[in-house]
């Protein structure tokens, strides 16, 4: 086995099954350069007995590693790491919301290949339903049922990304709303959306578990009933990774309730199922546009998304995602399809899980209490700072090399915006650029505290 340095594999404790345990921790090596393009992994037997596991086990986690291209099958050979995708540079970006790429050369050629054999010519020669074909739509509601929304696919437009899905959100919201709330904190795209629809967002203070109640309820009993659309992330808050408690979740939808106030809900962070977490779209479904995505569960690169919005709401949003002009391409369609139904999704979006767990435990280890631990894995963190403080930290961190998000363009409110900080990107990096990257913002953040001491 051709090696740069020691290399011992090993299977991580939980309660998953070996073979999807076996494999994060395989990936985690692959990714994070422990293991280099043409090394040779063991013989199944062989890593079956040093691991106390069964054949099958690790047979299926080699499958599940070659679905995603990182590892190849050579006959009679055994199996190799596949070529990485990404690379380092100079500056190291951090400022990129995405997940690790988690699909090599030789997956993509696979999946393209069975395509070829398999597609429906009629994607591509005709154009497509307006809220996308009904096939589809069946196969992004059992998706979306494994996060706890029950969607039937009458229900749901599909959707060129969730920008998309949140534009016909306001478009639909600004002929029937006069004014929308938001966070203090939102994400830019949807503040410019809201902003383009004169609808200039009021952003309300928030805590560790989001929007907070009170001052939403005195936003809404100002504006009077059926005057308002609130915008928010309840799960892993971008920027500041906030996760609403049921309890919260259960505020807010009642305020809205009594206020008659429509919600716009966007969930594209969540990626796991958590019934003591309820999308809110199942507490208030006669009232919530519920937002989804595959770019931040599966790949940046499949661009759809999807909308479900209120029963009484459907008409008027089929008619303003026709009016939008923008399609899916058929091939990204085709490539869902395939990746959900032979098991690609499910396995990468386990894997993903595992590896967003991996970073957040790295950013904690490095930045400790600097850093806001995030309720939930996903691919961002929170470095909550002053405003002023947070301009000086963008521009440190540039000269190490560094690059990170402004805070301005999430302020909702610039003249009432309580509070500050950074947003850290954990995916696009690879783990060691990742690592570099957070102990020159250690430093950074220790540099500026001396200053300001």
């Amino acid at each position: 086995m051709r090696l740069r340095s020691p290399w011992h594999p090993h299977l991580p404790p939980g309660d998953t099954p070996p073979a999807e345990r076996l494999a994060d921790a395989l990936a985690g090596d692959i990714l994070g350069e422990k293991l280099d393009a043409g090394d040779r992994l063991p013989a199944h037997r062989d890593l079956a007995w040093q691991l106390g596991i069964g054949v099958g086990s690790v047979t299926r986690a080699y499958a599940m590693l070659e679905r995603r291209g990182l590892v190849r099958s050579v006959r009679g050979r055994g199996m190799f790491v596949a070529s990485r995708p990404g690379g380092s540079g100079q500056m190291i970006d951090l400022s990129a919301n995405m997940p690790p790429p988690m699909f090599g050369n030789r997956a993509l050629a696979r999946t393209l290949g069975r395509l070829a054999h398999t597609v429906d010519p009629a994607l591509f020669n005709v154009y497509p339903p307006v809220a996308g074909h009904i096939e589809h739509r069946r196969i992004m509601g059992h998706w979306l049922a494994e996060l706890g929304v029950d969607m039937p696919p009458d229900r749901l437009l599909l959707t060129s990304g969730a920008q998309q899905a949140l534009g016909v959100a306001v478009s639909v919201c600004r002929t029937v709303r006069t004014t929308a709330v938001t966070e203090e904190l939102a994400y830019p795209g949807m503040l410019s959306l809201l902003r383009q629809a004169g609808l200039p967002p009021h952003g309300l203070p928030m805590d560790r578990h989001g929007l907070l109640p009170a001052p939403l309820d005195r936003m809404l009993q100002a504006h009077g009933p059926g005057q308002c659309v609130v915008y928010v992330t309840p799960t892993m808050h971008n920027p500041t990774t906030a996760t609403m408690d049921r309890a919260r979740r259960q505020d807010i939808v009642r305020i809205c309730q009594a206020h008659d106030a429509l919600i716009i809900e966007d969930d594209v962070y969540d990626c796991a199922r958590d019934d003591l977490l309820p999308p809110l779209v199942t507490l208030a479904p006669d009232r919530t546009f519920y937002v989804n995505s595959l770019s931040k569960t599966l790949s940046p690169g499949l661009r759809i998304g999807t909308l479900a919005p209120p029963a009484r709401f459907m008409a008027a949003a089929r008619e303003a995602l026709l009016n939008s002009s923008l399609m899916i391409a058929p091939l990204s369609y085709a490539m869902m399809a395939q990746w959900m139904l032979d098991g690609t999704a499910t396995s990468v979006r386990q894997a993903l899980r595992g590896e967003a767990e991996r970073r957040r435990g790295l950013a904690l280890r490095i930045l400790g209490p600097d850093l806001t631990p995030p309720a939930y894995d996903a691919f961002h963190a929170w470095m909550p700072m002053s405003m002023e403080q947070a301009a000086d930290f963008v521009s440190a961190a540039a000269r190490e090399d560094v690059r990170v998000t402004p805070l301005s363009p999430f302020v909702a409110t610039p003249d009432t915006c309580g509070q500050g900080g950074i947003r850290l990107c954990l995916g696009p990096a690879t783990l060691p650029d990742l690592t570099d990257a957070l102990r020159r913002l250690r430093h950074v953040r220790t540099e500026l505290h001396n200053s300001v001491t």
